[in-house]
């Protein structure tokens, strides 16, 4: 056989190869590389976004945070001066029944005074009529008086 005809008819072959591969194969294998590529990039640009709204999320949550310690620290100040006025109150009122307490003490005090004022003029009346009784029963005299009074003096 002859090479050159082999090689002419090869490379007709090899041409008619290329041409049904331009024809059929290769369009499919184009088309299946430009979804992948189209695929990768929308991939790669969604993975983008969703950083970037993970860097938004990140700064809206640190806000939230910051604002959240704030009002905690705002209800804790609040909570802090209810807590002394209501301290200041119950000292207030404390003072308030103390002095009432007190007042009403001196008052039963009084009393008890004036009672016991009053019982003792009572014993000393008593007393004084008893020896005035015992004087004038008995006659009147030195030595009779002086036994008297001190006996009186004794009972006292």
């Amino acid at each position: 056989m002859n090479i050159n005809a082999t090689l002419i008819a090869q490379a007709i072959m090899f041409g008619l190869f290329v041409w049904f591969c331009m024809r059929f194969v290769w369009p499919p294998i184009t088309a299946a590389l430009a979804a992948r590529q189209k695929q990768i990039a929308d991939g790669l640009a969604s993975g983008e976004r969703g950083r970037h709204e993970l860097e938004l999320a990140a700064k809206r949550s640190s806000e939230v945070l910051h604002e959240a310690k704030q009002r905690a620290a705002e209800i804790v100040a609040q909570a802090e001066k209810r807590g002394i006025a209501v301290i200041e109150e119950a000292k207030e009122q404390a003072k308030v029944e103390g002095n009432r307490i007190i007042t009403g003490a001196r008052a039963e005090i009084e009393q008890e005074v004036s009672r016991a004022k009053e019982q003792l003029r009572e014993n000393v009346a008593k007393l004084a009529v008893a020896g005035a009784e015992q004087i004038l029963r008995r006659e009147v005299d030195a030595k009779a008086h002086a036994d008297i009074l001190s006996s009186l003096k004794g009972g006292l």
